[in-house]
């Protein structure tokens, strides 16, 4: 957290580039820690900047209203701006947005982004040879389009002044690490307590939960066979190397998905790798014919009646809408 350790005067100014269409729960997770820490201080410890990426205010996915107390490119001396998104929106690529990062970046502030806000960094080059985080739901577009950025599985990253988080409820555990870094552990707990949030997770945490937790299952035989599957979605396996490889013969890896998961092996499989496509369509520009590959399907009409039976729309139409999946991130 050095990014933060040496600042020295009140109030630390944190800037919220609002993306229309962000998580009001990601925005105000980061937000009210700094509240309470201003409110158990007795002052200004963190001043709050609301900055609309256009107009003079910013629309959550759920309708709430945001009005701007700053604007782009306005002089404000900030310490840190954080983007603030939930999907890779026509808004988010507006080079005077794209631009004004940079000219933050050159003025070393700090800079850094919510949920899919650090795909706005990429964008700007902002991220080229940094460690950093966003949504779990974004990696496998993310991965794809910036192979020279690296990507950790957790709740948040420091990497000296860029700042990326995974939206959610995970900026209230990086804003109590900033308050910590800047103001001790034992403030930093109390603006926890005041939450409620028992206790601060660290960065490394991961996203998500275990696949026992996801899949409620505790049946290693299973979990084992969804690790490989998850790890071999391009190059999918067939039923006897799945079964070889978790030590059972086909027919007990299909009475085990049929108990643990309610369904064979193979559909089972097949609808991780369709779940697997249909991100890639909602969150990339890469062509259908591309992710049909890289999902491990090798006829597009085959590709496009499983997509259709399991998402009710084909590749083409789920390629127009935005991700509902998204929505809340």
């Amino acid at each position: 957290m050095q990014a933060f350790s040496n600042h020295k005067t009140e109030p630390f100014r944190i800037g919220f580039l609002l993306i229309d269409g962000f998580s009001l729960l990601t925005y105000s997770a980061a937000v009210e820690p700094l509240r309470a820490a201003n409110e158990l201080a007795g002052r200004n410890l963190y001043e709050i900047w609301n900055i609309p990426a256009q107009g003079a205010r910013a629309t959550a996915s759920c309708g709430a209203i945001i009005p701007a107390n700053a604007h782009v490119g306005e002089r404000v001396g900030y310490d840190l701006v954080l983007v603030v998104a939930s999907n890779d929106s026509e808004e988010a690529k507006q080079p005077r947005l794209l631009d004004w990062l940079r000219q933050l970046a050159r003025q070393k502030i700090v800079v850094g982004g919510l949920a899919a806000g650090p795909l706005m960094l990429a964008r700007a080059g902002l991220l080229r040879g940094r460690e950093m985080t966003l949504h779990w739901a974004l990696n496998e577009a993310f991965e794809e389009r910036y192979p020279d950025v690296t990507v950790a599985a957790q709740l948040f990253v420091v990497d000296a002044d860029r700042v990326t988080c995974a939206g959610g409820t995970a900026p209230v555990d990086l804003m109590l690490a900033v308050i910590d870094t800047q103001h001790g552990k034992a403030f930093a707990q109390q603006v926890s307590d005041w939450w409620s949030h028992v206790h601060a997770r660290e960065a490394k945490t991961p996203q998500r939960s275990g696949h026992a937790i996801r899949y409620q299952t505790h049946n290693m035989r299973v979990i084992s066979a969804i690790t490989l599957m998850e790890n071999h979605v391009t190059d999918p396996l067939d039923l006897p190397q799945l079964a070889a490889a978790v030590g059972v013969s086909e027919r007990q890896l299909n009475r085990l998905f049929n108990q643990f998961m309610s369904e064979k092996t193979m559909a089972f499989y097949r609808k991780l790798r369709l779940k697997r496509s249909y991100q890639l369509l909602s969150q990339t520009a890469v062509p259908i014919r591309d992710i049909m590959i890289a999902t491990g399907f090798v006829s597009p009409s085959h590709f496009s009646r499983l997509f259709k039976q399991e998402f009710n729309q084909t590749p083409n139409e789920a390629r127009m809408q935005p991700s509902n999946s998204l929505k809340q991130i």
